[in-house]
């Protein structure tokens, strides 16, 4: 298994969602996509103290809670690396010290657990000084309640500047990045955004990794697809979409893969990223996601993919 870097945390080369635990997946389903994740050899988990607040009837932390529940029942929380993150739930939001004292507390209440593996600043405060930030991060790894922290959703500039405050400062640092990136949002990463995580030697971790279900193949001209997100996949059918599919398409069904396998395959490729996160409503739909930790694409196959989706 590759290591998170600076960590001392092996992790499985794909990140499994919580976001659609309490959401789309009930806490029965929720047990059974993270049994066949776990029986698979999967032991990275990624959640947020919002999840899933924007459903009906949700407060936040219903993810957390199913996944600490499942942790209490399978007794394998030392098996497992549990990422979560602070600074979006409505109630709950920024990154003053306070918050992220109360976040970081809330979040092992709910997940029934000693430490967090992996705590990130859920997306960037400019209101409250990086120095505050980073001192109550700190404070917390200290007490052994959070072993390492990381940024998502954070420009380049304010990123560098957190890292070098970190170091300057003797604090905790940011070890790894979740940003949004897949085939179809290629803009916002990279550049200066990849290029500071690899100066860094950051590991990165891509959200949205298929489009929000666009780059499983299953939303094209005239199909209904009975789900949550195919509002959000069928904004991608445009020109740029119909390339992507279509090379898709061609190395799949040369290579007999799923879709959504190559297009996973095709992310993990790309400089920095460590493991893409994807996650599974039902345990059907795990094995083409978990296929993308066998499949090697070469490199006029990546290309193809690279050139199709610029």
């Amino acid at each position: 298994m590759p290591k998170i870097s600076y960590t001392e945390l092996d992790v499985f080369p794909l990140v499994l969602g919580g976001n659609v635990f309490g959401w789309t997946a009930n806490e029965e389903q929720s047990f059974a996509v993270l049994d066949a994740y776990a029986d698979a050899g999967g032991n990275f988990i990624d959640t947020a103290d919002m999840y899933s607040c924007w459903a009906p009837g949700n407060s936040g932390g219903e993810s957390e809670t199913i996944i600490g529940n499942w942790l209490k029942s399978r007794k394998n929380r030392d098996q497992m690396v549990i990422a979560t993150k602070v600074g979006k739930l409505p109630e709950l939001s920024g990154l003053s010290a306070k918050t992220i004292q109360t976040g970081a507390e809330n979040s092992l209440r709910r997940l029934q657990t000693d430490r967090i593996d992996l705590y990130y600043a859920h997306e960037d405060d400019p209101k409250t000084p990086l120095g505050e930030t980073l001192h109550a991060f700190d404070a917390l790894v200290r007490s052994g309640k959070v072993r390492y922290i990381a940024a998502s959703n954070y420009e380049a500039p304010r990123l560098r500047e957190a890292i070098h405050l970190s170091k300057s400062a003797g604090l905790a640092r940011y070890v790894a990045l979740q940003q949004h990136y897949n085939m179809m949002e290629r803009d916002k990463y990279e550049g200066d955004l990849a290029d500071t995580a690899a100066r860094e030697g950051l590991s990165s971790f891509p959200y949205f990794s298929l489009a929000s279900g666009f780059l499983t193949g299953k939303y094209r001209e005239g199909s209904k697809v009975d789900s949550q997100r195919a509002g959000g996949a069928a904004a991608y059918l445009t020109d740029k979409g119909r390339r992507v599919l279509a090379a898709l398409d061609e190395i799949a069904g040369d290579r007999k893969e799923a879709v959504a396998t190559v297009a996973l395959t095709w992310l993990a490729a790309q400089p920095t990223v460590l493991a893409p996160i994807a996650s599974a409503r039902v345990p059907e739909q795990l094995p083409p996601l978990l296929r993308a930790t066998q499949v090697q694409l070469t490199k006029e196959e990546l290309a193809k993919l690279s050139e199709a989706s610029l």
